[in-house]
C-alpha cells in the first residue's frame, strides 16, 4: 500500500516541486498540501503516515508543529537552513532535506520512510536484543536473529521506538525495534559511548571531534553538552 503523505510549506514553488517528486515516487500517495501550518494542524487526517514539512513558517514553525501532531506520523523536514539539523534529531525526524532539494535526495529520504513502515508498521511487540558475549550481539530484526559484530558497528541512531545500527561496509542500516537504553545496556561500555539522546558511537570509529560534533566516516554526529566530559575522558584513557 502506498504511504499516505502531506506537504506543509509556506512557499508555493516548494510545494509544487515536492508534489512533482511525490508523483514520481510510486510508493507515495499525496493526500493534501498546506501553505499554512495552522491549517495543517487542524486538518491532518488520522490516516496520514508521513509529512514533508518546512521548518521556518509563519505562525508555527515546523519544529513546533512536529511536537503537536500524532507521534505515529513520521516527519521529513525540508528547509533552507542548515542550523536546524540538530534540532530535527531532537524531535526524531526520519530525515532532513536541505533546499534546494533534488530528486535523488528526496527519493533517498522517502525510501527511508518506506523501510520504516515495511519493518514496523504492523509490529505489535518491540523486538529485543537476545544475547551478548565478548565480540557480538544478536539483534532480532525482520523476524529473524542477525549476528552483529561489535567491530562492524559505526554508530547507533534512535528514531522513536526503534534503532538504526550503521555498520561498516554495509550500505543499508540494520533496523531493530528496541529502545536506545536497551541496546546501550548490551554494548560494552569500554567500546561504545552514548554521546546524545539519539546516538551511540563506537569509540574506535571516531575520525575527529570538533565543535561538539563527532565525525565517523562522512557523518557528523552531535555531542550533548552533558556527555562531552565523559566522552573526552573515555577517549583519553
Amino acid at each position: 500500500m502506498p504511504i499516505k503523505c502531506i506537504i506543509i510549506d509556506d512557499e508555493p514553488l516548494a510545494i509544487k516541486l515536492l508534489e512533482n517528486y511525490v508523483q514520481r515516487t510510486p510508493f507515495l500517495q499525496l493526500e493534501a498540501t498546506y501553505l499554512n501550518p495552522l491549517d495543517a494542524l487542524t486538518s491532518i487526517k488520522p490516516n496520514i503516515e508521513l509529512v514533508f514539512m518546512d521548518i521556518e513558517m509563519p505562525g508555527l514553525t515546523g519544529l513546533e508543529l512536529s511536537k503537536l501532531i500524532s507521534s505515529q506520523v513520521r516527519i521529513i523536514f525540508t528547509t533552507a537552513y542548515k542550523q536546524y539539523a540538530f534540532d530535527s534529531y531532537e524531535v526524531q525526524a526520519l530525515d532532513y532535506l536541505l533546499k534546494p532539494i533534488n530528486y535523488t535526495a528526496f527519493l533517498k529520504a522517502a525510501t527511508r520512510a518506506k523501510e520504516y513502515f515495511e519493518h514496523f508498521a504492523t509490529s505489535e511487540h518491540p523486538e529485543t536484543i537476545n544475547t551478548k558475549d565478548d565480540n557480538h550481539i544478536f539483534v532480532k530484526s525482520e523476524y529473524k536473529l542477525v549476528r552483529v559484530e561489535f567491530d562492524n558497528i559505526l554508530y547507533v541512531n534512535a528514531l522513536k521506538d526503534y534503532v538504526r545500527i550503521i555498520l561498516k561496509d554495509t550500505p543499508r542500516p540494520l533496523i531493530a525495534l528496541i529502545t536506545m537504553k536497551g541496546i546501550e545496556e548490551r554494548l560494552p561500555a569500554d567500546r561504545f559511548c552514548r554521546v546524545h539522546r539519539s546516538y551511540i558511537v563506537a569509540l574506535d570509529k571516531i575520525v575527529n571531534i570538533e565543535h561538539n560534533r563527532i565525525k565517523i566516516g562522512k557523518v557528523l554526529i552531535p555531542v550533548a553538552e552533558a556527555k562531552s566530559d565523559m566522552l573526552f575522558q573515555m577517549i583519553n584513557t
